[in-house]
């Protein structure tokens, strides 16, 4: 499965911000929407944040990882955490039907995506 992660990097900013009840159209913008007892989380572009003036404090990049994982697979993100956390690299893993989204810091993107190219030919 490593061999195959195939991270590609999201080339804007994203990030994550609380959503006010008045700021409803900006739903149509978020990449995902996290709903907690405390209040809903979006992840959108920084641009966007910016424009509907939402606070935010963590920028981060979006890396894909392209491989297809089943939702119930073990070890998929145990292991590029392991491989971030061993850099030094924070993550904030989202997974979809079809891919895990990784969100780490956007000044250490390049690293990160070096690192995650580097698990896959490990695997190889």
């Amino acid at each position: 499965m490593f061999k195959s992660l195939q991270p590609s990097l999201d080339a804007i900013p994203y990030v994550f911000t609380l959503l006010k009840e008045s700021d409803v159209e900006v739903l149509q913008h978020a990449f995902a929407q996290i709903r907690e007892k405390e209040g809903t989380t979006l992840i959108l572009p920084k641009l966007v944040a910016e424009e509907y003036h939402l606070p935010f404090t963590f920028i981060a990049a979006r890396i894909t990882l392209e491989v297809f994982s089943e939702l119930t697979d073990v070890g998929l993100t145990a292991e590029v955490s392991r491989v971030l956390a061993e850099a030094g690299i924070s993550c904030n893993v989202v997974a979809g039907y079809f891919h895990d989204h990784l969100f780490v810091p956007y000044d250490q993107r390049e690293q990160a995506i070096a690192c995650l190219h580097d698990l896959s030919k490990a695997e190889s």
